[in-house]
């Protein structure tokens, strides 16, 4: 009975009353080719070229994961696990509580890739040098394949750190370096790899994590898997807990009013169940195939990650990766949005010639391209700078500005070039059977997660007001480019006072965040790029001076005062 139906007799016949015939106008004519069958690494002509200049031994594992993101029945996967949704189970069928998560089997078959590629473990397995420098690259092609998979395996890759500093939690960092991908709640030392969440923010607190209500009290030490840890009992509710599905959750809680860092098993040594309630799943704008929820904890047994007091300092130091991932993800979103938009404007015609040879079309693909290759080699150079770290003063402080600096610029261009890659699609990117409708929706995320705009602007501006070597190392970042072009030179002099005045006024810490991203684009575009491109990008972005207007919403220079802010914003508010 389930023999497939022969179909030959269901296609509509071509006979009619008139010469065309009934279904003439079926006939589908001047519709675009699917982006499919080609390698987002080899054809990238930015990202292959800088695989090959900074980590060559990576080029085989790039153009592997390449491979898929051009695959067609990947791309199914994608769309099927976006169209089936996470189903929350809070109880099995006889009554039992379980806080459990149901995904369609295209979850799985995503997660198992991109584990097998090493997504989200290359940069501690690595075994050539700058191995954050080529996960990145891995990030970025993975980014081109499904999002919502990307934040369990940029998860993963921040907690290492955590997991190798508590000696308790060693078999954590073992196990996460595993490459076979296992959905089930064995205990970790029964698993092949593992999975980490973060459940960090509360309802009242928001990103102030000196606000977190959730309380822990200390219950016992005792072995575990080799080494004395430290539980400690967590009462408390988490307003935003993403992959509530995981074998384990970096948190926090404060102890006698310090906040603490915490690390939750699901399961417990003796096998049983930790005291982990999902209330429910979060109905998201975009990222839908990933599952988002609301947690309690009541009396769940959690291990303390460092000292006590010391809480945020430690999620801190997870921060860092955290933040290059998503500007990494989401220059890579921006790539798949370019290449979508390409593809559609490349093989579709109009008035005799294809769009991308209309002259208008041509000018915005190619200005979409400028700032695609702009943001790749902006979280490239951060990616680098993260490699060298522990080796290089001035790399460290550099990684201190550009890290949240990149975070917000990446985050904040993609919904831009999301918005700019539809219009080339017309109506047909805004149904949900293209790929473009789910990259809109999803541009947004990274933005607002693990930190806002503001927040990334305010870090950069706090890291250089508490330490003059950020500034020092930022500034010879772009002096080794010095007298390479003159219009760069231009807007880099510009660029020092500006840091003066927003050093001064927190008024300021968007459109200086803002320039200078542009100001390491734009190095980064001199050493690396064409001459077209170069032309173009300091023509465009870098044509008046640091100080004057960027193209974010709140890159006003200082021109505009904040006492006339204030008046604009009191005139259009609506209870004046």
């Amino acid at each position: 009975m389930n023999a497939p139906i022969p179909s030959a007799h269901l296609l509509p016949s071509q006979q009619g009353t008139g010469s065309a015939g009934r279904y003439a106008t079926h006939v589908v004519l001047n519709q675009a080719a699917g982006t499919t069958g080609f390698n987002a690494f080899t054809q990238d002509a930015v990202l292959s070229a800088a695989v090959e200049r900074e980590t060559p031994w990576a080029a085989a594992r790039c153009e592997a994961l390449g491979q898929l993101a051009g695959d067609e029945s990947v791309q199914e996967l994608a769309r099927l696990a976006n169209r089936n949704l996470p189903e929350l189970k809070t109880h099995d069928r006889y009554g039992n509580r379980i806080d459990w998560v149901d995904f369609h089997p295209s979850w799985h078959q995503l997660m198992a890739l991109a584990w097998k590629h090493e997504v989200h473990s290359l940069a501690w397995t690595a075994p050539g040098p700058q191995p954050h420098f080529a996960r990145a690259a891995l990030s970025l092609l993975w980014n081109q394949v499904e999002h919502g998979t990307g934040c369990p395996t940029g998860m993963a890759y921040a907690s290492f750190a955590g997991f190798q500093a508590e000696p308790a939690l060693r078999i954590w960092a073992e196990k996460l370096l595993g490459t076979e991908y296992e959905f089930s709640r064995r205990e970790v030392a029964q698993k092949p790899s593992v999975v980490i969440g973060y459940a960090m923010t509360e309802k009242q607190g928001g990103s102030d994590l000196r606000e977190t209500q959730t309380t822990a009290v200390f219950s016992h030490s005792a072995d575990y898997h080799g080494a004395t840890a430290h539980w400690y009992e967590l009462t408390g509710h988490k307003w935003f807990c993403s992959v509530p599905q995981s074998d384990g959750f970096f948190t926090l809680a404060k102890v006698a009013g310090e906040v603490t860092c915490f690390f939750l098993p699901r399961t417990l040594p003796d096998g049983s169940f930790n005291r982990f309630f999902i209330q429910r799943l979060k109905d998201k704008c975009g990222n839908k195939s990933n599952a988002s929820s609301e947690i309690e904890f009541a009396d769940s047994l959690a291990i303390r990650v460092g000292a006590e007091g010391a809480g945020i300092r430690e999620i801190l130091s997870h921060a860092h990766l955290t933040r290059l991932d998503f500007a990494v993800g989401s220059a890579g979103l921006m790539r798949q949005a370019l290449t979508l938009a390409l593809q559609h404007t490349g093989t579709r015609c109009s008035f005799g010639l294809t769009l991308a040879k209309q002259p208008m079309m041509s000018n915005v693909l190619a200005d979409m391209a400028v700032e695609v290759e702009a943001a790749t080699l902006l979280a490239l150079r951060v990616a680098k700078a993260t490699d060298h770290i522990e080796s290089n003063a001035g790399e460290k402080a550099f990684a201190r500005v550009a890290t949240p600096m990149a975070k917000f610029f990446n985050c904040s261009r993609a919904p831009a070039i999301a918005n700019e890659a539809l219009q080339c699609h017309g109506g047909n990117g805004f149904i949900e059977e293209n790929p473009m409708a789910r990259l809109y929706r999803e541009a947004p995320l990274n933005s607002v997660w693990e930190g806002s705009a503001n927040m990334m602007c305010m870090d950069v501006r706090r890291a250089m007001r508490r330490d003059a070597a950020c500034r020092e190392a930022f500034m010879a970042e772009l002096q080794q480019v010095r007298r390479m072009d003159g219009r760069f030179d231009i807007f880099v002099a510009a660029l020092d006072p500006l840091m003066d005045r927003a050093l001064e006024d927190e008024f300021l810490a968007r459109p200086l965040t803002e320039a200078m991203a542009r100001a390491v684009q734009g190095a980064e575009l001199l050493r690396h790029s064409t001459t077209e491109v170069v032309d173009a990008f300091m023509d465009t972005r870098l044509g008046g001076p640091a100080a004057s207007w960027g193209s974010m919403f709140g890159a006003m220079g200082p021109a505009v005062s904040q006492a006339q802010a204030a008046r604009i914003v009191a005139r259009a508010s609506p209870a004046r």
